[in-house]
C-alpha cells in the first residue's frame, strides 16, 4: 500500500520536471537517454553505426565508474526466426559487460547479473507496430534506452559504495534483444566470468521509463520463494506501488536465464501508445522515475549479492507457442496491463478508432474470451489474434467491474 505522502511524491515526479530541478542521478539518466535515443543513433538497429556508438557509450560510462569493462562479441545467427528474409544474418553484434568482483572466498564464484538491452528497431519494419512508418527512425527511448540508462546508474551506485559485495555482480547491456533475445541467449551459453550454473539471480530492466502513479511491476517474482518478501522489505517505507507476480517467461532477456533455471526478475513500468512506434522519444521519459527504480534495483542487487543463504528456484512450464496465423495476427487495438493476469487480460485502455474502441471495450475490462478461445493470459490473447485475419468478426467476453459483458468486434489489419 502506498502512503499518501509517497503517492503525492509520485504524482509530482510524474510531472514534466525542468532539467535544472532534477536530482543529480535523474540528470545523469536524462543525459544517457537523450544520447541513446538521439536520431544520430539511427534507432540502434543491428548493423548500424548508431548501435556501435551506443555500445561504446555504455562501455565508456561503465569504465568511468572504475568497474572492469569489456565487450562480448557475437554474430547474429542466420537461422534466427526474426532474421530470416533479412540481410542481418552474420552481422556482428556485441554485449557490453562490467564486473564488480565479489570479496567472499566462499561466495565470489556466484554471480548476480543485472541486465538491460540497448538495441532497438532501427528504421522500423519487423517488430514495429506502426508499419506505415518503415524507414523512419525508431528511437526506442523507453525500449530500451530507459533500461540502459537505469543500468548505467546502477553501476554508478554499486561502484560508489566503496566496498565489494560477497558475490560478484555482473552488469550486462545486451544486444540483439529485438531479434529474439540473441545477446542474452549468447551470454547464458558463454557467461562471463563464471559458468552459467554459478548465476545466483538475474535482474532485468526493460521499459522502465514511464513510471506513473509510482506503479512498478516486478515480473518473475514467483521464480524464487524468497523474492516476494525480499522485494517488499526493500520497498519499506513504500517507494513504489509494487506489483510483484509471475513466472520467468516473457519476451525479454530474463527469459534466457529462466530457461537455464535461474531465478529472475523483470522490472517494467508497463506498455503505452508509443511502444514499438517511431514516437517513443526521450522527452516522454520520466527521468526521476528511472533514477528511483535504478536505486531500488541497485539495493536489491547488493542485498542478493550479500545474502548468506541460497534462493529457492521455482520452475514453470514454458508457455505454449501460438500456432495459428503468422506475425502479430489480426488487430484489436487494446493496451494490455502487463503487471498481472487476473483470470484474463486486463486492459488499461483502447486505441482511438480501433476495433476495440468501436466494439465498446474500455480500460479496466478483463478480457476472458475471444471467439471460442478462452483467455487466461497474454499468451492466450496473442494466440487468439494470430488465429484470425483482418475482417473477421468475433465475440469478445470480458469482466467489467462485477458484471460480464459481451461485445462484437470486427478485427482490423495492423498499420491500417
Amino acid at each position: 500500500m502506498v502512503t499518501p505522502l509517497a503517492a503525492l511524491a509520485a504524482v509530482l515526479v510524474a510531472l514534466q520536471t525542468p532539467a535544472d530541478s532534477l536530482s543529480p542521478a535523474a540528470r545523469r539518466v536524462q543525459a544517457d537517454v537523450r544520447f541513446l535515443a538521439d536520431d544520430r543513433q539511427e534507432g540502434r538497429g543491428i548493423g548500424t553505426a548508431g548501435l556501435e556508438r551506443a555500445g561504446a557509450y555504455v562501455r565508456d560510462a561503465f569504465a568511468r565508474t572504475g568497474l572492469q569493462t569489456s565487450f562480448q562479441d557475437f554474430t547474429i545467427p542466420a537461422d534466427a526466426p526474426a532474421v530470416l528474409h533479412t540481410n542481418l544474418g552474420g552481422k556482428p553484434a556485441r554485449n557490453v559487460i562490467a564486473i564488480l568482483p565479489g570479496a567472499s572466498p566462499a561466495l565470489r564464484g556466484q554471480v548476480v547479473v543485472v541486465g538491460a538491452h540497448y538495441d532497438h528497431l532501427g528504421l522500423g519494419g519487423f517488430g514495429a507496430l506502426d508499419p506505415d512508418s518503415t524507414g523512419r527512425i525508431h528511437n526506442g527511448a523507453d525500449d530500451n534506452a530507459s533500461g540502459t540508462a537505469a543500468l548505467l546508474e546502477i553501476g554508478r551506485a554499486l561502484a560508489g559504495r566503496g566496498a565489494k559485495p560477497a558475490r560478484t555482480i555482473v552488469l550486462v547491456a545486451f544486444s540483439g534483444e529485438e531479434l529474439g533475445t540473441l545477446g542474452s541467449s549468447y551470454f547464458v551459453r558463454n557467461p562471463i566470468p563464471q559458468p552459467a550454473d554459478s548465476i545466483f539471480a538475474m535482474l532485468n530492466l526493460d521499459m522502465v521509463g514511464r513510471l506513473r502513479n509510482a506503479r512498478l511491476a516486478a515480473l518473475g517474482a514467483a521464480t524464487a520463494r524468497e523474492f516476494p518478501a525480499l522485494l517488499d522489505s526493500l520497498n519499506t517505507p513504500a517507494r513504489f506501488d509494487l506489483r510483484a507476480s509471475g513466472d520467468g517467461w516473457g519476451p525479454s532477456d530474463h527469459a534466457a536465464f529462466f530457461a537455464a533455471r535461474r531465478p529472475v526478475l523483470h522490472f517494467f513500468t508497463d506498455l503505452h501508445d508509443d511502444y514499438h512506434r517511431s514516437t517513443d522519444d526521450w522527452d516522454k521519459i520520466n527521468a526521476a522515475g528511472i533514477a528511483q527504480i535504478a536505486q531500488y534495483v541497485a539495493d536489491l542487487a547488493w542485498t542478493l549479492a550479500n545474502r548468506p543463504a541460497p534462493l529457492t528456484f521455482v520452475d514453470a512450464p514454458r508457455p505454449q507457442v501460438a500456432t495459428g496465423g503468422s506475425g502479430y495476427g489480426a488487430y484489436l487495438g487494446t493496451i494490455p496491463d502487463m503487471t498481472s493476469s487476473p483470470g484474463g487480460v486486463r486492459i488499461t485502455g483502447v486505441r482511438a478508432g480501433s476495433p476495440a474502441e468501436q466494439a465498446g471495450l474500455k480500460g479496466g475490462d478483463i478480457i476472458t474470451a475471444i471467439g471460442a478461445k478462452v483467455i487466461a493470459n497474454l499468451f492466450d490473447m496473442t494466440d487468439a489474434l494470430r488465429s484470425h485475419q483482418s475482417g473477421d468478426t468475433v465475440v469478445i467476453a470480458a469482466r467489467r467491474d462485477s458484471a460480464e459483458v459481451r461485445v462484437t468486434a470486427v478485427l482490423g489489419k495492423r498499420g491500417s
